[in-house]
């Protein structure tokens, strides 16, 4: 898991510039509506919704962008879009499983993209099931790592929850059960211990280590994804080294 995650953090990272930030600005607030339209739009009593303004946050989305999102998915301002979400699952180069998970208003538009996004780039769609099987939903945590040891974080979750932290060479990822999520960001806060964000998440069971070649093939084919205003996340199962990343990069 370690390749894939540090893949993800690090492009998470360096979205903060160009166009690629409008689209994830766009993402995390879409995120927060749809969290305050399910839960309510007070963060305190909705754990979602705070997970998601705090990643915003922590992702410098104007405050102000955050508020009315919150605003339009409880109902208090109007403009919010019916949001639903759907699960597409495929294959990619070196038969890389491929969750994508979209947030959209429009069924047919998101099926459309994923699927020209997948053939255009040595992509396959599978059947419902067919790849779904290789994951499990769980709660990932992400902790900078600042003058942190992985023995400090894990005496902070371990009585919460946590299954296993991860060194992800700036940052720690700590993985636990989706229904310990809460708990074991709530253990980080009890502790003094900040973080980027708590997310629930899929990870996957197998793993298929991609040399070079692969590895450029499979990232482009999640950047073409992730280029839908439609894709909210795209999970697959895919690990580098760390001396592919770094001639990737």
């Amino acid at each position: 898991m370690s390749g894939h995650s540090k893949w993800a953090t690090t492009k998470h990272k360096k979205a903060g510039i160009d166009a690629k930030r409008g689209k994830l600005f766009a993402k995390l607030v879409k995120n927060i509506e749809v969290a305050a339209r399910t839960g309510g739009g007070d963060p305190d009593g909705n754990p979602t919704l705070y997970d998601a303004i705090q990643k915003a946050r922590k992702t410098s989305v104007p405050l102000e962008n955050i508020e009315r999102a919150v605003k339009r998915g409880s109902g208090a301002e109007a403009g919010g879009a019916d949001w639903e979400t759907i699960m597409y699952e495929g294959y990619g180069p070196s038969g890389v499983a491929v969750l994508i998970e979209c947030l959209t208003d429009n069924r047919n538009r998101a099926a459309g993209e994923v699927r020209i996004a997948m053939t255009r780039n040595g992509g396959n769609m599978a059947d419902p099931g067919s790849v779904s099987y290789l994951f499990s939903r769980k709660g990932v945590v992400i902790v900078p790592k600042h003058d942190l040891s992985e023995d400090d974080v894990l005496v902070a979750v371990l009585d919460a929850g946590a299954e296993e932290v991860n060194d992800l060479g700036d940052s720690f990822e700590v993985i636990s059960e989706a229904t310990d999520l809460v708990a074991v960001r709530t253990a980080l806060q009890d502790g003094g211990i900040d973080y980027d964000s708590a997310d629930s998440s899929f990870i996957p069971s197998v793993h298929i280590p991609l040399d070079e070649d692969g590895a450029r093939k499979v990232f482009k084919l999640i950047d073409a994804l992730e280029d839908s205003d439609d894709v909210q996340n795209v999970y697959a199962n895919f690990d580098v080294s760390d001396e592919v990343m770094e001639a990737v990069s």
